[in-house]
């Protein structure tokens, strides 16, 4: 390993398991003291002790829960540089079948939830004149969607928004701010809750033939986070194994 983030201090948000877990391992290795942050306190203090980070609980809707996580990973480490708000919620539910307070929810966690995470983290990074803020979207929203997505799609739309008019904001003070968008990601819940003939048609669509890792994820993290991203602000990196290429269907060159 390089060591890109020694002596950076992280703390990511939504990382007690899959894209997370895999950006706090990443940091890790590459010299960064890491808070993970999740609502999870019980999967999210397993998995910190796992990778060697400290652990503080979280609910990324509520502004008290956000700043107090900003200031513990402050008074632990002495000051925060990175900041990746990757706490998401998608339920499946089709739009006529969702109540407002569903929609609510999402966007709360989502969206609300990037609001908060990165107002509470200028507080810090705006007086060192430093900062990396990484934020996960989705190809779901701003690229593609499918049914019962509507509220996660609009929430993932409105972060891409939010990551423009935050980085031109902030670039004054030496923040960028970026994002990630991930196309289909095999992690945990894929796996628990998708039969491997359903995860078969999901890799059928990707140019690639497979579903992209947790760490395929982390790579890009960590690239916006370090200092070669440093003229780097206001877009967002798609990793989804071409997914979102094609025109049609049979994308493949001698399709059978």
């Amino acid at each position: 390993m390089t060591k890109r983030l020694k002596d950076r201090t992280a703390l990511v948000i939504g990382a007690a398991r899959g894209i997370g877990a895999a950006i706090v391992e990443r940091f890790i290795e590459e010299g960064a003291h890491v808070v993970l942050a999740d609502h999870d306190a019980e999967a999210g203090k397993a998995t910190a002790k796992r990778l060697g980070a400290r652990f503080a609980a979280v609910n990324i809707a509520k502004p008290e829960d956000v700043e107090r996580a900003v200031a513990d990973t402050v008074d632990h480490f002495g000051g925060l540089d990175i900041l990746v708000q990757n706490a998401g919620i998608y339920p499946w539910t089709l739009i006529e079948n969702i109540t407002p307070e569903e929609w609510d929810s999402v966007l709360a966690v989502n969206l609300k939830g990037t609001f908060l995470a990165a107002r509470a983290a200028l507080a810090v990074m705006k007086p060192k004149g430093y900062g990396r803020m990484v934020f996960t979207s989705s190809i779901t929203g701003p690229r593609v969607t499918s049914p019962g997505h509507g509220h996660y799609s609009a929430s993932k739309a409105g972060i891409n928004g939010f990551i423009k008019a935050a980085a031109l904001e902030f670039s004054g003070y030496g923040i960028t701010v970026n994002g990630i968008e991930p196309g289909n990601i095999l992690t945990e819940a894929i796996v628990e809750h998708r039969s491997p003939a359903f995860i078969k048609t999901m890799e059928e669509a990707i140019p690639l033939g497979r579903l992209g890792s947790p760490r395929d994820i982390a790579h890009a993290a960590l690239f916006l986070a370090s200092d070669e991203a440093s003229y780097i602000t206001g877009t967002t990196i798609i990793i989804d194994g071409g997914q979102t290429l094609p025109e049609g269907k049979d994308f493949r060159l001698k399709p059978e």
